[in-house]
């Protein structure tokens, strides 16, 4: 079966730089940083998803400014697996890139999005869910399929996933339709969403790639025309200037926001329920989780 893996890893980690900073000496992003453990997030993240994806059908995006902090990171990265953004564009460009340059790995029946700059408590466990994700997606090319996690308190700073209709099949796990998304809502609504059996928003995506890429596209039509020549262009020595041209024509966009939030997106969610998660996005989440890991306290 051949799955494969995105792991995004380009972004700036602008909401955290005080903390950063102080962990570092620099301004790198806390992906590069070892914000919880002794290994950093990116670290953390691509051992992870090894447990499911092979090595060198796993990629890796990252951002060309962040080439001093991305080499020493992925030096034991697979031939052809990181895939190097002229500019951050946000994680729906992201992503498009990513699948363009997977096609040239050779035939793919899923793939999993795997933000970079998580915290997860059990990894087994969660790719446990990711690997029922990949025969959900075997068996419904047609869908999307976000991993939902059961809510312990009403974070208003979090992505929130509303439940639709059970999607009947023998599925490994109970499946929904997305009923609808709710995009870091004021904390009364988020406590009534807590109530109703809502979820958090992961960010973590399945989807057969050809599947996913025509999602993104029909929801930002634009692209098409914009990322026709980086495809086209993908394995030749035009490769390079082709992406930067293309990326030097776009606006940051949001894969959550843009594409998946779309009533056109084919998508359904999985609950994960067995897992701590964080995103790690504030540094009052970030110290909490440090807490609970009983970690040593870090200088402000």
């Amino acid at each position: 079966m051949a799955w494969a893996g995105i792991i995004l890893g380009g972004g700036d980690g602008k909401r955290l730089r005080t903390l950063t900073r102080a962990l570092t000496g620099d301004d790198r992003p806390k992906q590069f940083c070892a914000v919880v453990g002794r290994e950093t997030l990116l670290e953390q993240t691509r051992r992870r998803a090894r447990l499911l994806i092979p090595h060198e059908r796993l990629l890796t995006v990252v951002t060309r400014k962040h080439e001093r902090y991305f080499r020493p990171a992925l030096v034991d990265a697979a031939p052809g697996t990181v895939v190097v953004q002229p500019e951050a564009r946000g994680t729906a460009i992201a992503v498009l890139y990513a699948l363009l340059r997977l096609e040239a790995l050779g035939s793919t029946s899923a793939v999993a999005v795997l933000p970079s700059d998580h915290y997860v408590s059990d990894d087994g466990v969660f790719m446990t869910h990711v690997l029922s994700a990949f025969k959900i997606v075997q068996a419904r090319r047609d869908l999307v399929v976000v991993l939902g996690i059961v809510a312990d308190r009403p974070e208003p700073a979090y992505g929130w996933i509303q439940l639709g209709e059970r999607i009947l099949g023998r599925w490994p796990t109970p499946l929904f339709r997305v009923g609808r998304f709710w995009e870091k809502p004021p904390a009364v609504v988020a406590e009534r969403l807590m109530a109703r059996g809502c979820l958090w928003n992961s960010l973590v995506l399945v989807a057969h790639p050809a599947t996913l890429r025509e999602t993104i596209y029909r929801a930002l039509p634009e692209l098409v025309t914009i990322f026709a020549p980086v495809a086209a262009r993908a394995n030749t020595s035009l490769a390079n200037e082709t992406a930067r041209r293309a990326f030097a024509r776009v606006a940051p966009m949001d894969l959550s926001r843009r594409v998946l939030a779309a009533p056109s997106t084919p998508l359904a969610v999985l609950p994960v329920s067995t897992v701590r998660w964080d995103d790690l996005g504030q540094p009052a989440r970030v110290y909490a989780t440090r807490a609970r890991l009983r970690a040593r306290p870090m200088s402000a």
